[in-house]
């Protein structure tokens, strides 16, 4: 999967003899340092041109809609719009858009999200200039790249039942603290309606009390922090 020479994925970038097409990449992440630290690692790449930066997610889709890059390196989580919607929204527009993710978050969930949404690839941020450039050469040949790991996340994901929409919020107001009489109000249902919903799953996540659901949600990203 990734090639070890620099000679090797040098040579597969650079552009045809008698062509100065490069390979356009846009860079989408919210922090000011990786952005410049991925420019400077790219420019010295033959073949390889960063055509555009964006801070959030809404920017990224106006420049991706204006710049159309062959590549687009995208954060998971960012501002306005996170990973998941940006991918969702161009891929709508753009079928044949090739998107990497380069994220330092690796939840089970939000990898199942992005790549059923489109990506076409999923590394984490830590990962050496050898397998950023492997992976991106990859997507761009419409390749899926993603690291074992992370291939082996995706796969158990796809295994399991999912959650419906009202079993997700009913889980975000488990992880909030609410007994099912609260959480029968802000529904307007039954308070066994909500029992019913808890069961489900408890056994759709293989755990046995609501406490025990609540942490495997967050670990697993089921369930977001920054929702509670």
């Amino acid at each position: 999967m990734m090639q070890k020479e620099t000679s090797k994925y040098a040579a597969r970038c650079a552009p045809k003899t008698g062509s100065s097409s490069a390979l356009s990449i846009l860079v989408a992440d919210d922090h000011l340092v990786y952005r410049m630290g991925i420019r400077s690692l790219l420019s010295s790449e033959p073949g390889m041109k960063v055509v555009g930066e964006a801070s959030d997610g809404v920017t990224a889709i106006e420049l991706y809609r204006k710049l159309q890059p062959d590549v687009m390196l995208l954060d998971l989580r960012m501002p306005h719009k996170g990973g998941i919607g940006v991918v969702q929204t161009i891929r709508a527009e753009f079928p044949e858009a090739r998107i990497l993710i380069v994220t330092s978050y690796q939840t089970e969930e939000e990898i199942y999200q992005v790549l059923q949404a489109g990506a076409l690839g999923y590394i984490l941020k830590d990962m050496g200039r050898e397998m950023l450039i492997e992976a991106m050469l990859s997507v761009k040949a419409g390749v899926r790249w993603v690291s074992p790991t992370i291939q082996k996340q995706f796969a158990e994901r796809s295994l399991r039942e999912p959650l419906t929409a009202r079993e997700l919020e009913v889980m975000r107001l488990l992880a909030r603290g609410l007994t099912n009489r609260e959480i029968a109000s802000v529904f307007s249902i039954s308070e066994n309606t909500v029992k019913n919903h808890v069961n489900r799953l408890l056994a759709k996540l293989d755990v046995t009390d609501r406490t025990e659901a609540v942490a495997l949600c967050l670990v697993r990203g089921i369930v977001d922090l920054e929702d509670l």
